[in-house]
């Protein structure tokens, strides 16, 4: 009966450390960067036209890391230490239920056509990505651009796609409240 039980408890251990390991690389909370069969792949392009100045649409993209943030943005995005023209900035992204990824990155401004971010801690090693703003008419085009890298060969590419259309999908997201909220002030 012993052996049965220790295998049971073995079993068990090991389910649970696995699950612990799953949920820390999910959630950031056990970042990995092993530098060893480093793969990147591109994230992005997307695009959306904005009917609003170029000026306005790089304010409101500013507005949660520059400026006093809504209770709603605090949520969301925590501000760790501030510039001019730079923070370094805990970005939380709803997963699943009450589980939640929390990533760290640099983003920088450059007013008023650009935003760049940088992975510091995150579900993958290696994160940088653009939002440029170019002006036309009256709009702006507001495009995206990122590259994302995973360690450990083809199982990193796999991880990488599953990361990359979460992280691709609140970019979309971001986007369309941008468009909605520059769309309704221009027009006031």
């Amino acid at each position: 009966m012993r052996p049965v039980a220790t295998l049971a408890a073995g079993a068990a251990l090991a389910v649970g450390a696995v699950t612990a390991g799953y949920l820390g690389l999910v959630t950031a909370a056990i970042p990995v960067d092993l530098g060893v069969g480093r793969r990147h792949r591109r994230l992005g392009p997307l695009r959306v036209d904005i009917a609003a100045p170029r000026e306005l649409v790089f304010d409101i993209l500013a507005a949660p890391y520059l400026g006093r943030q809504t209770r709603a943005m605090a949520d969301k995005i925590h501000i760790l230490e501030r510039g001019t023209d730079m923070v370094l900035a805990a970005h939380r992204t709803p997963l699943h239920g009450r589980l939640a990824a929390t990533t760290v990155e640099t983003v920088r401004f450059t007013r008023p056509d650009r935003v760049d971010f940088r992975l510091v801690r995150g579900p993958v090693p290696d994160v940088t990505e653009t939002f440029l703003l170019t002006a036309h008419d009256d709009a702006t085009l507001l495009e995206y651009h990122g590259d994302l890298g995973t360690d450990l060969w083809a199982a990193g590419a796999w991880w990488g796609r599953l990361v990359a259309g979460h992280w691709q999908q609140a970019v979309a997201a971001t986007f369309d409240a941008v468009k909605t909220e520059a769309e309704r002030r221009a027009h006031r």
